[in-house]
């Protein structure tokens, strides 16, 4: 199907198979490079979808109803907004400076892109794959940590992050599988999947690294975030300060109550 669509020239082995695609090195135009194919419709769950779509734009009302009745007009869409996401994540990352994988093509299902490769040029392995000491993995860990800030200060996060989906290149870790990445501002589970992202992380690292478990970057990273304080630059220490001071619930209601009494007065009016 490959060779078939000209996208590529050759298909020399197959790099991996899951759920959601399958992964070829293929040669292209006389550049050797990886080739994604994404899975019908048909053949993928969408169960867990629905926390990742949340914010995301660019879908008409006929689009919206037709997923939201799973019709397979509704799945051909969903499929297809899926595969985009990633595509876009891929641009939007790589401008702003992370590391992924650089987008050759993208026609029809197919996502062309650079392959990873290890010193050795063969296909850079997976971090599951890897046995670090513990120095290597505190500066993997720095450097994953640095990774998810420049893309949360891109607006996005990765959703499902963990050793699986990034690769151990020969000049550093590179993240993949992005369909799922998520707009920080639009999509209310994103605290949660950023805080998700970096424990995986940090639990991944710390196997070789006990003391990073310690750690808590992802709860700071998100106040830094939503104060508007986070950038690529800011010097992150891996704690947060708890505020224990008693909440003032009484001023609170007293708070609501005038807000309440005001909105009765100017309805009042009406």
């Amino acid at each position: 199907m490959l060779v078939y669509n000209g996208l590529v020239d050759e298909v020399v082995y197959q790099l991996m198979s899951g759920k959601e695609a399958e992964v070829y090195v293929v040669r292209s135009k006389g550049e050797i490079c990886c080739a994604k194919v994404y899975k019908e419709a048909d053949n993928r769950s969408f169960s867990r979808q629905a926390q990742y779509q949340e914010g995301r734009k660019g879908r008409n009302s006929r689009q919206a109803r037709a997923m939201e009745k799973n019709s397979k007009y509704g799945r051909k869409e969903q499929e297809g907004a899926w595969q985009n996401a990633e595509v876009d994540a891929l641009r939007r990352l790589a401008d702003a400076g992370v590391r992924v994988p650089r987008i050759i093509n993208y026609f029809g299902g197919v996502l062309l892109m650079e392959l990873v490769v290890d010193a050795n040029g063969d296909a850079a392995p997976r971090l599951n794959d890897l046995k670090l000491t513990a120095e290597q993995a505190r500066e993997y860990h720095r450097g994953m940590i640095a990774q998810i800030v420049l893309m949360l200060c891109a607006g996005l996060v990765h959703g499902d992050l963990s050793e699986y989906n990034v690769l151990a290149g020969s000049d550093g870790l590179v993240i993949i599988d992005l369909p799922q990445a998520v707009d920080a501002a639009g999509n209310n589970n994103a605290s949660r999947m950023l805080q998700r992202d970096v424990e995986n992380m940090t639990a991944y690292f710390g196997r070789f690294a006990p003391e990073l478990l310690a750690s808590d970057y992802g709860n700071e990273i998100w106040k830094l975030y939503t104060s508007g304080k986070l950038s690529p630059v800011k010097e992150l220490t891996g704690r947060v300060e708890q505020n224990h001071n008693p909440a003032d619930v009484r001023g609170v209601m007293q708070e609501i109550d005038s807000a309440r009494r005001w909105h009765e007065r100017q309805l009042s009016k009406v």
